[in-house]
């Protein structure tokens, strides 16, 4: 049985397989090219997933809060864990099914990694392998160099705590109705019924962030969806509520440390150009 996946389908990321029940404590497979804008219902493995987007931007979803994926960078979602799956724009992923006890120091939580070039290619490397490859021998001793670096990535902050109250959840769902609200956090607390100190003290309770913080980065989360479909930086500030497109990338730029241009370069946007207008994500 290969492990390569040439089909062209979302269903590729769920596997096609009972990626469960092959005896090999790490499964690497190819989904080389997933159309626009698909979506998986909310499912689980038992071995933990990595999965890893060269284009287009992938969205996870738990109970919890919302994971966002840009190009050259890869969700971690622990094994038993219920989650949905999104892409936007056009899509190419890899993923890997790690058995929970294959290595320690792997993250027990969602979360968004940096993909090194090392381990690039070390999971591109891997999907090339029977589903079941020899448990001693080269195959063996590459994967255990991939645990090891997959263990060293860092993570990216690219996460949307969800909270867990009944208000709470209704504030985040008027936002993501809303984003280009300009409206003050004392008018939000009234819409939900709520005082302005008693909303902001169980925000930060639930998810550990100022309203503030909680909504930059729903616009980062919200404006890396839009331009990986194309739109220009200028569109995407205006449909968030920002007066010009300078005063969202100073906003982006602090949420992220680097404007969308460079942001988007850095994770191999192509053209330098069209990078800077937020046309492209991925060649």
């Amino acid at each position: 049985m290969s492990s390569i996946v040439e089909s062209i389908t979302p269903e590729t990321l769920a596997s096609p397989w009972d990626v469960d029940g092959i005896p090999r404590q790490v499964i690497a497979l190819c989904a080389s090219r997933v159309g626009k804008d698909w979506e998986l219902a909310p499912h689980r493995h038992r071995k933990a997933q990595l999965i890893y987007t060269v284009r287009g931007i992938l969205n996870c979803e738990v109970e919890t809060g919302v994971w966002i994926v840009p190009p050259q960078c890869a969700v971690w979602i622990p094994g038993g864990l219920l989650h949905s799956t999104r892409g936007s724009g056009e899509t190419e992923c890899h993923c890997l099914f790690v058995e929970p006890e294959a290595v320690e120091y792997l993250p027990t939580t969602c979360c968004t990694l940096a993909v090194s070039p090392l381990l690039r290619e070390l999971l591109l490397k891997a999907t090339g392998f029977e589903a079941l490859y020899a448990e001693r021998g080269p195959e063996a001793r590459l994967i255990a160099t991939l645990l090891d670096e997959l263990c060293a990535a860092p993570v990216e902050d690219l996460h949307l705590p969800m909270p867990q109250d009944r208000r709470l959840r209704q504030l985040a769902q008027r936002l993501l109705a809303d984003p280009a609200s300009t409206a003050p956090i004392g008018e939000w607390a009234r819409r939900i019924g709520m005082s302005e100190r008693s909303m902001s003290r169980l925000l930060l309770q639930e998810v550990g962030m100022s309203f503030g913080r909680w909504r930059r980065q729903l616009h980062v989360i919200l404006s890396l969806q839009r331009l990986a479909k194309g739109e220009s930086v200028q569109a995407v500030a205006l449909a968030l509520g920002y007066e010009s497109a300078s005063g969202f990338v100073t906003m982006f730029r602090k949420a992220m440390g680097k404007p969308p241009a460079r942001y988007l370069l850095e994770r191999g946007a192509g053209d330098p150009a069209e990078a800077a207008r937020g046309i492209v994500l991925a060649p």
